[in-house]
């Protein structure tokens, strides 16, 4: 199944499951406004409020998915994947927004309280309801984890919130019909609580990938991975993948082979390369950049092995690469990675530099700082 097939079937399942999700709210909203206006019950009509908004989400979440399935054009050349960003953004205001107004509302109601009228048909509906949405938010949920869907992760989330505000309803039903003592305003203010910090991680975690998270690990390894396994390829660094929206990977990498590889030989290796990882990843590496490692002589292994053993013997490095000695200049160049874990990272990196330059004072050192994009 080619891209724009999987990308096709992937927009239809986020359809199929959102359309779901309006039509259940739909008809939970309509029994629950019936019953809040019937029984006098705040708490009850805020949850009816809340599914009224659920279904928009979901209806939010069928437009980004649509618009998110455009093909890229000259505007927009890695197409538009990440408008499913946007939202979940939406959704997770929604949720805020959901909190704020039922905490509202819950005040006003502790601060003049009314005397609620439960009757058995209202308290069946409402339990029918808690029902409906826990397997509501639990299947929306898993949908949304299958294609990587963060706005169905959040209605199905959302979904569950609901669930929990709905058993509060039943709960205070329950104490007021016992011990005559009304304390859904109260249960409305915190459980409004909950869905107020609810919105704020949605919103918080969508916003992380916005601006940029590190390198997935898993993803960055079994990348490091295929590539490594290539005949010649001695390692495989400076992994960079950028996310163009859910399950819309480019990247770019560096590969180590011999200094006797030809330009004709690495070309149709970096083919195979860039092929095999689409294949098994997903992931489209736009660029491949090599550095060469010595294998003409014995000596030089011997002094790489010996400035590896120096710069391991420092804290906070993560990684030496990219190593080529070349005695004829008097010159030795290769890549440090230094980990973030360090207080100061470029005073890390400079005393390892000057270390390898008093064991090598004949030596001309070109060294870079790097970073790993996946470290854990």
């Amino acid at each position: 199944m080619n891209e724009t097939a999987v990308q096709t079937s992937r927009e239809k399942v986020i359809v199929r499951t959102s359309i779901i999700g309006i039509v259940a709210n739909v008809f939970l909203a309509a029994f629950k406004a019936v019953i809040g206006f019937l029984s006098n019950s705040i708490a009850i009509t805020l949850d009816a409020v809340n599914n009224i908004s659920d279904a928009a989400s979901s209806l939010i979440t069928i437009v980004g998915a649509k618009l998110a399935a455009k093909e890229p054009d000259k505007e927009h050349p890695f197409g538009y994947g990440r408008i499913e960003y946007m939202s979940a953004i939406i959704i997770s205001v929604i949720v805020f927004y959901a909190g704020v107004t039922s905490l509202i509302e819950s005040v006003k109601q502790i601060l003049q309280p009314e005397t609620p009228d439960y009757s058995t048909l209202s308290l069946i509906i409402v339990a029918v309801a808690v029902v409906v949405k826990i397997f509501l938010g639990r299947y929306v949920k898993n949908v949304g984890e299958q294609v990587n869907s963060d706005a169905l992760v959040n209605s199905g989330e959302d979904a569950k919130l609901d669930s929990v505000i709905s058993a509060s309803t039943l709960v205070a039903a329950g104490i007021f019909l016992t011990l005559q003592i009304s304390l859904e305003a109260w249960l409305g203010a915190i459980i409004s609580l909950v869905i107020i910090k609810a919105g704020i991680d949605m919103l918080r975690e969508t916003l992380s990938k916005i601006l940029g998270e590190r390198n997935d690990v898993e993803l960055a390894k079994s990348i490091r991975k295929t590539i490594t396994a290539f005949p010649g390829v001695r390692g495989a660094y400076d992994l960079v993948l950028h996310n163009y929206g859910p399950d819309s990977w480019q990247g770019s990498i560096h590969i180590e082979v011999p200094d006797t590889y030809g330009a004709n030989q690495l070309d149709k290796m970096l083919r195979e390369i860039m092929v095999e990882v689409m294949q098994k990843h997903n992931v489209l590496l736009t660029a491949i950049g090599v550095y060469s490692f010595n294998t003409r002589d014995e000596e030089i292994s011997r002094l790489e092995k010996k400035i590896r053993e120096i710069v391991f013997s420092h804290q906070y490095v993560r990684q030496i690469h990219g190593f080529y000695l070349t005695k004829e200049t008097k010159n030795i160049r290769f890549d440090l990675v230094i980990s973030f874990d360090a207080p100061n990272r470029q005073a890390v990196f400079q005393e390892v530099v000057a270390h390898i330059q008093a064991e090598f004072p004949t030596y001309e050192l070109q060294v870079v700082m790097d970073t790993d994009f996946s470290e854990e």
